[in-house]
């Protein structure tokens, strides 16, 4: 009986003291934009990510400069390893041109972009402007910029 209580009691935690959990990673796709020109730069970031606790897979395609981490990893911690190894990395800026509502304005337009992508505009496109919400649609803005109750409204008429 006395081998039973000690087992229950190991389990319970005799020490007395408090356990600290970690709050355990999510899985999760990071998509960076790294530039890579030769065998060797795509062999060091393939390395240097491949080593990292919690990483699943590494996906390269050097002709994008696009690099794909699938794992238990934080992105700011795979944007660090990466930048350890002397390349400039961030976090993967574009997005297909078909979830932008003006993907050949001056923010979002990239020449730089793959072919079918724009520059992520999240923050720079000012979605909620004439009073509408920011999920108000096109038409309500449309409506609301030449009417007369608005100040700033539009007078061609």
């Amino acid at each position: 009986m006395g081998g039973t209580l000690d087992c229950l009691s190991d389990l319970l935690g005799r020490g007395g003291g408090r356990r600290r959990y970690k709050k355990r990673k999510q899985f999760q796709t990071v998509e960076l934009k790294v530039r890579m020109d030769c065998d060797g730069c795509e062999l060091k970031v393939r390395n240097a990510l491949s080593g990292m606790k919690g990483v699943q897979s590494v996906e390269i395609n050097r002709k994008q400069y696009k690099v794909t981490v699938q794992g238990f990893v934080e992105p700011n911690k795979v944007v660090k390893r990466v930048q350890a190894t002397g390349k400039k990395a961030e976090i993967w800026p574009y997005v297909p041109y078909s979830l932008v509502a003006h993907p050949y304005a001056a923010p979002a337009y990239d020449k730089k972009a793959p072919p079918g992508h724009v520059r992520r505009v999240d923050a720079i496109m000012p979605v909620a402007s004439y009073g509408a919400g920011a999920a108000g649609n096109q038409e309500e803005r449309l409506t609301t910029m030449f009417s007369d109750e608005n100040p700033n409204a539009c007078s061609i008429m």
